[in-house]
């Protein structure tokens, strides 16, 4: 697996257990997968945004980049949905959130 690749499928893993969180605890979804139909379009939304990220092997946290994939109205969601989960994660997935913190802090 390619470096572009393997930090691309951690950002994914991330933001699907962020959004996860906050869906579980916000939405109280009934779905298989643990999503609401908001939060399943909205992860599969930012996915897509991951796989065409132009920034590819230099990528940092999403929310340091000057580019703005993400159209204006799913910014402001993902914010939130960000805002709730980040603190939430060290205790949920101590691991993922250690390593997000991580690429952040390095690029």
């Amino acid at each position: 697996m390619s470096r572009h690749s393997k930090r691309i499928s951690q950002e994914k893993v991330t933001v699907r257990r962020m959004v996860t969180l906050f869906c579980i605890n916000r939405h109280h979804p009934s779905g298989s997968d643990g999503l609401c139909d908001d939060c399943r379009e909205l992860l599969q939304y930012a996915c897509q945004r991951l796989t065409h990220c132009p920034k590819g092997n230099d990528k940092g946290s999403c929310r340091m980049c000057e580019i703005h994939c993400y159209s204006p109205a799913r910014r402001e969601t993902i914010r939130r949905v960000m805002r709730y989960a980040g603190p939430r994660m060290i205790l949920c997935h101590p691991l993922t959130a250690m390593r997000h913190l991580w690429a952040e802090w390095t690029h």
